[in-house]
């Protein structure tokens, strides 16, 4: 909220809807006519916030659909331009927790990992379908998995047996493919390669980027954006499309003058990115690895 500065009669977008507890508090900061456009991709989340949000009435409104779309979202809801963006990129609890999502090998369950359960590629698809050659790349991609070759031969040995269809199994497939020397009771093993394939099948990565730019291109001046990434390829993203974008010209340095026509868009709020306190991680041990980064439009 510090960062975000919501104010009564703002217009805000909550890229990723989830439980509706940000959304929650921009209301009650931009009360009583501040107004926010909701979107998740998850019908369950849209569920939850509902229930959340329902005090708010029609301050609020809920959009089913990737928040690779945000520009799109907006201009088909009638509005100009808004005065804040906040996405938070993390798995919601509830997600988590629910063993039939397949988002974590906490809790056996099918392997899923669709934010949007229409879509037809789940990780169960991936890992027993695609070739080793093309899993091991979107482990080291999408995970920076230094042992992601070792992993995918071990998948590709186990599928041949049968069909990897658990969460449990394949998290032990990969714990297996890991000498034990390199196990560590505060990381599993198998962390990086279900982020990997959690990115993979969302298409997270591509989403993120078309987010950033949909997010800075329907900023007000003064508008906001607010981004919380929880690892580090993600991060990575946002803090180079930030500067990138605070920079404006995208031409070689050697050229004598401009011949992009790029001009910055936005001035960064954050030189180096907002991390949880001691005491809030230790209320909340998933914030460990938050990082936030801010940026104002020009």
């Amino acid at each position: 909220m510090h960062f975000l500065k919501p104010v009564d009669g703002g217009i805000y977008v909550d890229g990723t809807l989830g439980a509706g507890g940000h959304a929650a508090e921009i209301l009650r900061a931009g009360s009583p006519t501040g107004r926010l456009v909701g979107i998740d991709w998850d019908d369950e989340a849209l569920r939850r916030s509902r229930r959340v949000l329902e005090g708010f009435g029609v301050r609020v409104v809920y959009v089913r659909d990737n928040f690779r779309r945000i520009a799109g979202i907006v201009e088909e809801l009638g509005i100009k331009h808004v005065d804040g963006v906040l996405a938070d990129l993390g798995v919601s609890s509830f997600q988590l927790e629910d063993p039939g999502r397949g988002f974590s090998f906490m809790r056996n369950g099918p392997l899923d990992m669709r934010m949007d359960r229409r879509r037809q590629v789940t990780a169960f698809w991936i890992v027993n379908r695609f070739p080793r050659e093309k899993l091991e790349e979107i482990l080291r991609n999408f995970g920076e998995e230094k042992r992601a070759r070792r992993i995918a031969l071990k998948i590709e040995e186990e599928r041949a047996a049968a069909p990897i269809e658990t969460t449990g199994r394949l998290a032990r497939i990969v714990r297996s493919a890991i000498p034990d020397m390199f196990h560590t009771k505060r990381i599993d093993p198998a962390t990086k390669t279900f982020m990997a394939l959690r990115a993979a099948v969302n298409e997270e990565h591509d989403n993120l980027r078309s987010f950033l730019d949909g997010a800075v291109s329907i900023l007000a001046p003064g508008g906001r954006v607010v981004v919380i990434a929880f690892h580090s390829l993600e991060d990575r993203i946002v803090k180079e499309f930030m500067a990138r974008e605070e920079k404006g010209c995208i031409c070689p340095p050697d050229l004598p003058r401009c011949a992009c026509g790029r001009v910055p868009r936005i001035r960064i709020l954050t030189r180096w990115p907002v991390r949880p306190s001691r005491e809030e991680t230790n209320r909340n041990l998933r914030a460990r690895s938050a990082r936030l980064r801010a940026a104002e439009r020009i």
